[in-house]
């Protein structure tokens, strides 16, 4: 999850109650996870950030929110996640602006990478959200929602390239589809020691019942080491349909560290 925050309709809600809202060791700004795992004792704690522009028919919404993503490592190939969003709004129309703020959907989630071999890997990464936020103010379902990704990796250096496929069970109290399926392709490349750049392409389901075009994005962006355990990051998202976010500008650092 991931990553990102978006809905269908004015308010809006983070999409990683659903589907990544704690993105374990996948390159942020990227959406797409990888099947990397810290290891038994290996944490890390990221702090992600969203700013995002839509406009449509004569209305601006601006996004703000910030994520925590803490993750801790079970064994050598199995990770616990918590993902903790903070998310505002504005929108603006003909009838005036309209502002909302809060905590969003607390999702918790277990990333199990069974397969490995030359180069290839696979994981499943099950989860569930919880309802936290606000549903009245869109800033979550109102239920609990479940989840469930199958994670391909790829690495072929200085090349890494993932995939995944997840469906998602969308229960909540707003009147959304509850069943959502999503796909994402994304690459890594490290240009040299310490930088990568990365991109990403992906689409998944429409929440809005009404609606039957999906919600398409692309992101470009880099990863950047400042040491061995510090890294920063920034994307920029582009909507590829009219249904997803305009432009969305995604910066974050990462701290990792072991617990003993």
């Amino acid at each position: 999850m991931a990553r990102k925050f978006r809905r269908t309709s004015g308010s809006w809600i983070l999409i990683g109650a659903l589907f990544h809202a704690a993105t374990v060791l996948a390159a942020h700004p990227l959406i797409t996870d990888d099947t990397g795992t810290g290891g038994r004792g290996g944490a890390q704690i990221e702090f992600n950030g969203m700013l995002g522009y839509d406009k449509e028919r004569g209305s601006m919404e601006k996004s703000h929110g910030m994520i925590t993503t803490l993750t801790y490592g079970l064994g050598g190939n199995t990770d616990l996640v918590l993902g903790i969003p903070y998310l505002r709004s504005s929108l603006r129309d003909d009838t005036g602006t309209s502002k909302n703020s809060g905590l969003g959907d607390v999702a918790l989630e277990l990333k199990w990478r069974f397969y490995q071999f030359d180069g290839y890997s696979l994981a499943f990464k099950p989860g569930l959200s919880f309802p936290t936020g606000n549903y009245e103010k869109g800033l979550g379902t109102g239920r609990t929602t479940y989840n469930s990704f199958l994670i391909f990796t790829r690495e072929i250096p200085p090349w890494s390239f993932h995939a995944n496929i997840g469906y998602g069970r969308n229960e909540n109290k707003i009147s959304e589809r509850k069943d959502v399926w999503h796909v994402s392709l994304a690459s890594e490349v490290e240009i040299f020691q310490g930088l990568k750049l990365v991109g990403n392409i992906g689409i998944e389901r429409n929440r809005d019942r009404t609606a039957n075009i999906h919600p398409a994005f692309a992101i470009g962006g880099f990863v950047y080491s400042l040491s061995r355990n510090v890294d920063v990051n920034f994307g920029i998202q582009l909507g590829i349909t009219t249904t997803e976010t305009d432009f969305t500008i995604h910066p974050g650092i990462t701290y990792r560290f072991t617990l003993q």
